[in-house]
């Protein structure tokens, strides 16, 4: 008997110090439904994409497709997938990450698509390119400069801010690399899935073209201001748009931060956000998917406002915050480190979900240990939490 009154004493400790969020704040409404287009969602959350490394030979398996499951069966409302390699030469080189274009990793990813849908979820393909990203494979940009880099895709060549490591992408590789991802937003709607994302964000080959640091282009996908440098995003959006039609969804997630350089903006002027958004809105966009490594940071000073407020009110279409959901540890600090599972900033979450800043909550790393988290959020069984920790990447839970 004694030998359990330890547990049952830190069990104790740990109900007393974790807030019943599920008393504490009205979560009402991050279980209404959502509709946009032909998306209809039973939720406001979000799977966020988190590349997973668990497909050989770049084709998602029977594991893969229970993986994704399980987060559809226990309440998430969109699933978002993991990076994908649209058809391009170039578009990636990490082990064991899946392709969106084979014969075989097309039917991998139906199989996918079936199984979130036989558990009454709906599901949206990131498609992917890293193009001529530092970070790549582990890759600094020392390493790009000395390695066959031939393959790889830029704007202008620069792995990073003042690292030209090869020559930009002819005006002809860019118009070839804009019909993959057209080709690839076909592919989606054939095999049944609900929308599509474009990955825009973090350095990789699209946001390259936004950054002025990486994109040096004198023809129509350059430009001074970062509505010009816009308009490579917008040609991909127009070139999904004619492949799925006018009411399949096109999400766009996009960021200031790049793994080149964690401080880096593409902006501190809302004025010039609006500009960019608004040309990828006229493009097609539907809804954007704002990343932040905190959600609950403002985004721009005199405004409590985050990226995905912003966002939402400058662009006047619906926006998907994400960052450090269910967790208070800085985004690199997490990869070592436990979280303690009742360090969750709910009550900013809430507030900021409450007033109307942002429409979805996208839940990436906790959903890993804990496919079950939403459902114990929302009955208020903190103490049944999974705490997430670095050993949750190592396996396809």
């Amino acid at each position: 008997m004694r030998q359990n009154q330890p547990a049952r004493l830190k069990t104790k400790r740990k109900q007393m110090l974790m807030p019943d969020v599920s008393t504490m704040y009205n979560l009402d409404n991050l279980f209404q439904p959502f509709s946009c287009g032909s998306l209809d969602l039973a939720n406001r959350i979000v799977l966020a994409p988190m590349t997973r490394m668990f497909s050989p030979g770049n084709i998602p398996g029977d594991d893969v497709a229970a993986y994704y499951r399980r987060r559809a069966e226990n309440g998430v409302g969109l699933i978002v997938t993991e990076g994908t390699w649209i058809n391009c030469a170039g578009a990636g080189n990490i082990p064991d990450v899946p392709n969106f274009h084979g014969d075989q990793a097309l039917a991998g990813w139906k199989r996918v698509a079936d199984e979130v849908h036989a558990a009454g979820g709906k599901i949206a393909p990131q498609l992917w390119h890293t193009g001529l990203c530092a970070w790549e494979g582990g890759e600094t940009v020392e390493m790009l400069s000395t390695s066959d880099i031939s393959h790889k895709k830029s704007p202008s060549g620069y792995a990073a801010a003042g690292k030209q490591v090869k020559e930009g992408m002819t005006g002809t590789e860019v118009e070839h690399l804009i019909e993959a991802y057209g080709e690839g937003a076909a592919d989606a709607k054939r095999l049944g899935f609900d929308a599509i994302e474009i990955h825009a964000a973090h350095g990789y080959l699209v946001d390259q073209f936004f950054w002025g640091e990486t994109n040096k282009r004198s023809d129509r996908w350059g430009g001074k201001t970062l509505a010009e440098r816009a308009t490579f995003g917008a040609d991909l959006v127009r070139a999904c748009r004619a492949a799925v039609g006018p009411d399949f969804p096109i999400l766009f997630r996009f960021s200031q931060w790049k793994l080149q350089d964690y401080s880096a903006r593409l902006t501190s002027d809302p004025a010039e956000l609006e500009a960019m958004l608004g040309v990828l809105v006229d493009a097609g966009v539907d809804i954007f998917h704002a990343s932040q490594r905190r959600f609950w940071e403002p985004e721009f000073e005199g405004s409590p406002l985050n990226l995905a407020g912003w966002t939402k009110k400058l662009s006047g279409k619906p926006s998907i915050t994400v960052g450090s959901v269910g967790l208070e540890l800085d985004f690199l600090q997490t990869f070592g480190a436990k979280q303690d599972d009742g360090a969750i900033r709910f009550d900013q979450l809430m507030e900021m979900f409450d007033r109307g800043d942002f429409d979805l909550v996208a839940i990436g790393r906790v959903l890993l240990a804990d496919p079950d988290w939403l459902n114990k959020i929302r009955d208020g069984r903190l103490e049944e939490l999974k705490p997430y920790s670095a050993e949750a990447m190592k396996t396809l839970y």
